[in-house]
């Protein structure tokens, strides 16, 4: 992956593409007083509420209020025009230059418009950020009411219930890891910039931009373990993923840019075995069974190895640029892979030598990919104002566009799939958007 040095926390984005890409933000007057205040942690209330008066409900959203309430009627140019100018501004980064002529041919045709997840809430009280513009795994739902995301040095809890705030996790100055075990990697840290996270079980974990890891118990004070997992020059914490073992166990799995992949166990934090790859390692995912894993990384080539000894056992070939996100469907058969190529591709793990279908993007690389818990929809995000929502069960032919404006900096499903939140990174309009699960009640018709 692209690498830089990053001294300050800031919307790294702005140097590559988003608002910026225009010689003037049209946004930028609006909520200037309303930005100063940004770096808020602790918990809000509901006098926070009523004074920034900006969220937007589905019912405002229903009366024609704009889900992120960007106030149109008061910009020189409509919506409308603007989607224009970013669809034909907006440049997609590429680490590999190949012919992609052909590419469109491979996609799949699909049919836009269906609805399955309702806009519910739009919060600016919290908002994302983003410190590492290829990386975008910076939100986790817990619950359809409980999600996780970075901002700035903060990791916050969201309640869409109480519609509150909460800073659960500040990595701005010195931390002390509060478990220590003999022989144990852990040792205190000092500003980390988290570049990853994920939270499972009660356990939140986040990779740093030096080759950090912090993991925090959600039910315990202070920081569970913490350690530089790695003291490469070149050592972003790229991915990290809690996952089910084979043999039953929790395991905790770290690809980095030192081309290493580790696991650890998450009762002591111990390493349990290390993985050298040829090239940096940008993401990676095991499979439900926790027998395979897909190795995605500074290659147009993803590989599928056995989770427990790391030897590559398949090449998926089929990509033309590096890859950043994968996920893999509840059944364990279908493997999804997100690349800067603006394409997911899908794989059947039957039978690897070309892959299932081809999903293209709007204007963006896929950088975040996410499966409901039951299999029926697909969720990815491209770098910036798109999340495209796939019915599984339509072969992946039926979708969902949401149409935003900004840095995606992650999507989840919350666990019982009624709830899809995506969070934005914009310096004036970054929010946490909340859509819920369509039902079709047919029982009520019985009823009439």
């Amino acid at each position: 992956m692209a690498y830089y040095q990053n001294d300050e926390l800031e919307y790294v984005v702005d140097d590559y593409y988003g608002m910026a890409d225009f010689e003037d933000d049209p946004f930028e007057e609006q909520n200037r007083q309303q930005r100063n205040g940004d770096d808020s942690n602790g918990e809000y209330d509901d006098a926070d509420m009523n004074k920034q008066k900006a969220d937007t409900s589905a019912p405002e959203a229903r009366n024609g209020k704009d889900i992120q309430g960007i106030p149109w009627e008061r910009l020189n140019f409509t919506r409308d025009k603007y989607r224009e100018m970013r669809l034909q501004q907006y440049k997609n980064y590429e680490n590999l230059s190949r012919p992609r002529a052909g590419l469109e041919k491979e996609c799949k045709q699909v049919e836009k418009g269906s609805i399955f997840y309702d806009f519910q809430f739009n919060t600016r009280l919290v908002k994302s950020t983003i410190v590492h513009f290829q990386l975008r795994n910076l939100l986790w739902a817990t619950s359809k009411h409980d999600v996780y995301l970075m901002q700035n040095y903060s990791v916050m809890h969201w309640s869409s219930l109480l519609r509150k705030g909460k800073e659960v996790l500040n990595v701005a100055g010195p931390i002390t890891p509060t478990q220590k075990h003999r022989g144990s990697l852990a040792q205190p840290l000092l500003r980390v910039q988290i570049s990853t996270m994920a939270v499972k079980d009660n356990l939140m974990v986040a990779g740093g931009f030096q080759g950090e890891l912090v993991c925090k118990n959600l039910n315990s004070p202070g920081v569970t373990f913490c350690s530089k997992i790695t003291n490469e020059e070149n050592a972003i914490t790229n991915a990290v993923d809690l996952f089910q073992s084979s043999n039953g166990s929790t395991q905790l799995m770290t690809a980095n840019n030192d081309t290493h992949v580790r696991v650890f166990d998450t009762q002591n934090f111990a390493l349990l075995s290390r993985f050298t790859f040829p090239w940096s390692v940008n993401n990676t995912s095991v499979s439900p069974d926790g027998k395979l894993v897909a190795i995605l990384g500074d290659s147009a080539d993803c590989l599928i190895a056995d989770a427990q000894s790391g030897k590559a056992i398949g090449n998926l070939k089929g990509h033309l640029d590096y890859s950043f996100s994968s996920a893999w469907h509840p059944d364990g058969r279908i493997l999804a892979t997100g690349n800067q190529d603006t394409t997911c591709r899908l794989w059947d793990v039957r039978n690897l030598s070309t892959s299932l279908g081809v999903l293209k993007g709007r204007m963006g690389a896929i950088r975040a990919i996410k499966f409901s818990s039951d299999g029926r929809f697909m969720a990815m995000a491209e770098p910036a104002d798109f999340v495209h929502i796939y019915d599984t069960q339509s072969d992946y032919c039926n979708v969902q566009e949401i149409d935003l404006f900004g840095e995606i900096a992650g999507i989840s499903f919350s666990p019982d799939t009624e709830a899809l939140f995506v969070g934005v990174a914009d310096r004036t309009y970054g929010s946490l958007l909340e859509f819920d699960r369509r039902r079709c009640n047919w029982y009520l018709d019985c009823l009439m």
